[in-house]
């Protein structure tokens, strides 16, 4: 099984109120991710990068 499969499997097995909490803890780490790259804190990498290094 694949690390992303085994991660949803373990989130779906979550009570509603731990989603939320999961939920809202992605959320708070996608803000400061999207400030960071706003303020050119964070390196980049291009779509097709990613893919060629087998990021994904």
């Amino acid at each position: 099984m694949s690390a992303r499969k085994k991660i949803i499997q373990d989130a779906l097995r979550l009570k509603p109120a731990e989603r939320f909490i999961l939920v809202e803890a992605w959320v708070e780490e996608a803000t400061k991710r999207l400030e960071a790259y706003k303020a050119g804190e964070l390196e980049t990498i291009s779509f097709d990068d990613m893919f060629k290094k087998g990021a994904v």
